[in-house]
């Protein structure tokens, strides 16, 4: 009898170990900090996929990106084949924006954030359905949250005119909030009072 005690013991200690490192493991896996290669390599692959359903012509698309010193939105052009699709051109717009500014001005959303699906109703209301991760890495404070919105709101307003208003969603469920400020229950309209007045 203590012979299978000790055998039990001695599996219930392997067992423990076994289960003690692969914890460890997990938990170094799931909460590494991102390198800046990896940042580097998801923002290339944002913008491959921004690219991707190139079939019409370039043109020059407007993006607002936030310019957080000023409480302002600032535009930035840049060429891009956008797809002959509205619903393709949101996503275009949207992956554009995530990949970040050319010219050094503020994130919309971290480079990790997925675009999981996109929808465009009749009366012009875009749903833009993201991964937690979009809710993750803002500068702290309302007014960064209202810039990273509207930096989104109003450069799909201005290139693909169909859209009317915006609903974000989040793992296809409505989220209180963007990052505990600016809460994301209703639409947003443009609001062109947010953009830097041209130079």
């Amino acid at each position: 009898m203590s012979r299978r005690v000790a055998l039990f013991s001695i599996l219930t200690a392997v067992v423990l170990v076994g289960a003690f490192f692969y914890l460890l493991r997990l938990k170094r896996l799931t909460f590494a900090p991102q390198s800046p290669k990896a940042e580097a390599t998801a923002r290339t692959k944002l913008r491959e996929a921004a690219l991707e359903p190139a079939s019409g012509p370039t043109q020059l698309v407007t993006l607002y990106f936030p310019s957080y010193a000023e409480g302002l939105l600032r535009p930035e052009t840049r060429p891009l084949a956008l797809a002959a699709n509205d619903t393709d051109r949101i996503k275009q717009i949207v992956l554009a924006l995530i990949e970040g500014s050319q010219q050094g001005l503020g994130s919309v959303l971290p480079p990790t954030a997925t675009l999981r699906a996109v929808f465009l109703t009749a009366d012009g209301t875009a749903f833009l359905d993201f991964s937690q991760d979009a809710l993750t890495n803002f500068p702290p404070g309302i007014e960064s949250e209202s810039l990273a919105v509207y930096s989104i709101v109003d450069s799909l307003a201005v290139n693909v005119p169909d859209v009317k208003r915006v609903q974000f969603l989040i793992q296809g469920q409505q989220a209180h909030t963007l990052a505990g400020h600016i809460s994301l229950s209703g639409y947003f309209v443009p609001d062109s009072s947010l953009i830097a007045p041209s130079q």
